[in-house]
């Protein structure tokens, strides 16, 4: 059986203030749960630690050999305490960060300076994907998603929310005129997704009163390869206000539509595993994102 930290903390306090009874009213205890102890440790260390005299109690040569054992281990474990107490007050070590290529181009690299100006010992590994990753395969310590979530054992801090538009580039309006009613988007070359097929539909109204769903002529798995097309003029896109809010506000994507347009908003969150202690640096940058997206709104 191993040695606890209490039989270890009653040793030691009995050797510094040289009684049961002292070291029982330093530790908070009764006089006999100190000496239960103290005779637990002893009995599994299968030597006498502490002679007990009829005036005092004196250290064994074993005793005195175990005695400086023991003040390393609570040393370190104190050690260690104020080191986590430390980080909860200043976050350190590595944060490994998970989202969509579009949401970490366009949201979260922005923001690493001022997060790395406030939070300096945080170390940022910061990987993008097009799909959904199993964040205990990749050692993720937080990724954010966009849209509903599925995966319930997922703990998630709501972010903010981002409203869908259907755009396009003064340059192919130009060239193959600007769409009056959404029925004229057949007339069109349409930018979508390969998958999901949700991200198809359009939130335009329909006759029926359902959103618009659409075939794409150009497909990506990419919404930043799709983006990149609209910009350069190839078709008409449905994209996330969260990396098309420059492009609206410099006039290099204009939105087509608005009277049909409805408000769909995509939500947004930051994920982590149920079964995880929320560290310190995780919680710290999560906190960053969401006090920046407040001040800077994905629809401004």
């Amino acid at each position: 059986m191993k040695t606890t930290l209490d039989e270890l903390q009653a040793f030691v306090a009995v050797v510094d203030t040289g009684s049961l009874t002292a070291a029982s009213e330093l530790l908070g205890l009764t006089i006999s749960a100190t000496s239960r102890a103290l005779g637990r440790l002893e009995e599994k260390l299968q030597t006498t630690l502490l002679r007990r005299t009829t005036r005092r109690l004196e250290l064994t040569e074993e005793g005195g050999t175990f005695l400086a054992h023991a003040r390393a281990i609570l040393d370190s474990v104190d050690a260690a305490e104020e080191q986590m107490a430390a980080r909860r007050m200043r976050p350190a070590g590595r944060l490994r960060v998970d989202a969509a290529t579009p949401f970490m181009l366009h949201v979260l690299v922005p923001l690493i300076d001022g997060f790395r100006v406030r939070f300096p010992e945080v170390e940022l590994e910061l990987n993008s994907n097009e799909g959904i990753t199993d964040l205990i395969e990749k050692r993720t310590d937080v990724a954010f998603r966009i849209g509903v979530l599925k995966d319930s054992t997922l703990h998630a801090r709501h972010v903010g929310t981002s409203r869908v538009r259907v755009l396009a580039s003064p340059a192919y309006l130009k060239r193959h005129g600007t769409p009056a009613e959404p029925a004229e988007l057949g007339q069109h070359v349409l930018l979508g997704f390969t998958q999901p097929e949700s991200l198809n539909d359009w939130p335009l109204h329909e006759a029926d009163g359902s959103t618009t769903h659409i075939r794409p002529t150009i497909a990506s798995s990419s919404g930043e390869t799709l983006r990149q097309m609209a910009l350069a003029g190839l078709g008409i896109v449905c994209l996330s206000d969260f990396m098309t809010r420059e492009d609206r506000r410099s006039g290099s994507l204009v939105q087509l539509f608005p009277e049909q347009t409805v408000d769909v908003r995509q939500p947004v969150n930051a994920v982590y595993y149920r079964n995880t202690a929320l560290a310190a640096r995780i919680t710290c940058f999560v906190d960053y994102v969401v006090e920046v997206l407040g001040k800077r709104p994905f629809e401004g």
